[in-house]
């Protein structure tokens, strides 16, 4: 029976919330191994002067323990 452990992250993108969850699970690999999955919890923009300038996601990152 494999053991999993679940982290929340933040992550932000001036391109979009696909990215956001991109650079999130990038980020999250420098320091863990064994990710398995990526579940967005919420996303938010930022607006500046009736322009999207950053999307957010809010994520839980999933990954394998003992490997």
């Amino acid at each position: 029976m494999a053991i999993h452990k679940v982290i929340e992250v933040l992550s932000q993108s001036d391109k979009s919330w696909e990215d956001a969850a991109q650079l999130a699970v990038r980020d999250a690999a420098k320091t863990i191994n064994g990710i398995k999955s990526i579940y967005i919890k919420n996303l938010e923009c930022v607006v500046k002067d009736n322009k999207i300038v950053h999307y957010r996601v809010n994520a839980n990152i999933t990954f394998e323990l003992g490997q």
